[in-house]
C-alpha cells in the first residue's frame, strides 16, 4: 500500500503567505520560505506553493521565491499560479520546483497539459481544479475562484488525465477555510473515476477530517493550510493520529 501524503499548502500573495475563507478575506500568516522549511522539518511529505494572484493580476509566478524555497527544502514542492505556457513551466522547474500546478490556463487551453507532460513527463504536471456546487453540479472556476466556468469537475478531471496530467488537486471552494471537513462523497466518486492520484483540498478542521478524506474519501493525499498555519495541529501529531487509525503514512 502506498503511503498517504500530508501536504501543507502555502497561498502566496505579494511575497507573503496568506489564508482566507472561501478564497476571500485574506490574512498574512508568515514568510513562505521560513514556513516551508518549518513544515519540511516537521515531516511534511510535500508542499504546494500557489501564487494566488498571479493569474488574476496577469503576472507570471515569481521565480525568485521558487529558487529561495528550493535552496531550503529537501522535500518535493509544487508551484502554481500564472503558468500559461511551456516556457513558464520550464522556468519554474529549472528554478527548482518538482512539479507545476496549472488551473486557469489549462481550462483556457487544454492542450497545455499535454504540451508540458510531453516535454517533462506526466509526473511533473498537476492539474488543479477549484470548483463549487451550483444547482447540484460541481463546476470549475478560474482566476483564483473569481470566474465561473461551465466545466464540470468529473469530466474535466477525466479529460485532464487523458491529456497527460499526473495528479489532480481538487479544492472544494464550498469548504475552503471553513474547517468543517472535506466533501468525502465527492472525493470518493472522483478518485473512483480516475487512475491517477487525487489530492484533497478544502475544509480540513482537525485530524479526523483528514483521516476521513484519506479513507472514506479515498484521496491519495490531503492538503491543508489553516490548521497548520495557526498551529492547531502539528504534522507529527497528525501523522501519529493517522497511523493510530491504521492509515499508512511516513513517520
Amino acid at each position: 500500500m502506498v503511503a498517504k501524503r500530508i501536504i501543507p499548502c502555502l497561498d502566496v500573495k505579494d511575497g507573503k503567505t496568506v489564508k482566507g475563507i472561501n478564497f476571500l478575506g485574506l490574512k498574512e500568516v508568515g514568510d513562505p520560505v521560513e514556513l516551508g522549511a518549518e513544515y519540511a522539518a516537521q515531516g511534511a511529505d510535500e508542499l504546494v506553493y500557489l501564487d494566488i494572484s498571479a493569474t488574476l493580476e496577469g503576472r507570471r509566478t515569481f521565480t525568485e521565491l521558487v529558487r529561495a524555497v528550493a535552496m531550503r527544502l529537501d522535500i518535493p514542492f509544487t508551484v502554481g499560479g500564472g503558468i500559461s505556457s511551456l516556457a513558464d513551466a520550464a522556468r519554474l522547474l529549472e528554478a527548482g520546483a518538482d512539479k507545476v500546478s496549472i488551473n486557469s490556463a489549462a481550462l483556457r487551453n487544454p492542450d497545455l497539459i499535454g504540451e508540458i507532460a510531453g516535454h517533462f513527463g506526466s509526473q511533473f504536471v498537476v492539474v488543479a481544479i477549484d470548483a463549487r456546487t451550483i444547482d447540484g453540479r460541481w463546476l470549475a472556476t478560474t482566476h483564483g475562484g473569481s470566474v465561473q466556468t461551465d466545466k464540470e469537475l468529473f469530466s474535466w478531471a477525466k479529460e485532464s488525465q487523458e491529456r497527460g496530467a499526473g495528479e489532480i488537486l481538487f479544492t472544494s471552494m464550498d469548504h475552503d477555510g471553513t474547517k468543517k471537513g472535506y466533501p468525502c462523497d465527492t472525493f470518493a466518486a472522483l478518485c473512483g473515476s480516475l487512475s491517477i492520484p487525487v489530492i484533497a483540498s478544502g475544509g480540513a478542521g482537525n485530524s479526523e477530517d483528514i483521516a476521513k478524506v484519506l479513507t472514506d474519501g479515498k484521496a491519495d493525499a490531503a492538503l491543508a493550510a489553516s490548521i497548520f498555519h495557526y498551529g492547531e495541529i502539528t504534522i507529527p501529531e497528525l501523522k501519529r493520529y493517522l497511523a493510530g487509525r491504521g492509515i499508512k503514512v511516513r513517520l
